[in-house]
């Protein structure tokens, strides 16, 4: 049974850090490419940030871009998603999500490329 599990939200003040992470199974997870999105209420979800099959490329939103930093493991089938610098519209619901990705280099951002999605982490900036 394919699963990803997702720990690491909370709520955190302003300039604060998390860390997120996925934790997959029932996959090969080196043949995945993986993403984080977020979903603010009442606003679509959005890409945050990427990472390749290889993991040697990474992709991340303008809003994010360097604040964020996204990496894999392959060995424990875990990526991480470490965010510095907390702001109040980082308040979201964070989802990992896996693609099968036939591209080893490429960072897929559509929404509609992943086929697999985690349940939800809360995310909550606020002093």
């Amino acid at each position: 049974q394919v699963q990803l599990v997702e720990s690491g939200g909370g709520l955190v003040q302003p300039g604060a850090s998390l860390t997120l992470s996925c934790e997959a199974s029932g996959l090969t997870f080196a043949q995945w490419g993986w993403g984080w999105f977020r979903q603010a209420p009442g606003t679509a979800r959005e890409f945050v940030a990427g990472i390749s099959r290889n993991g040697l490329n990474t992709n991340y939103a303008a809003t994010v871009k360097g604040r964020f930093s996204i990496s894999r493991d392959n060995s424990k089938t875990t990526v991480v998603l470490r965010m510095n610098s907390l702001k109040p519209d980082d308040t979201a619901v964070y989802y990992c999500a896996g693609i099968l990705a036939p591209l080893i280099g490429w960072v897929y951002q559509r929404e509609d490329e992943y086929e697999l999605w985690g349940q939800g982490t809360q995310v909550t900036v606020s002093s």
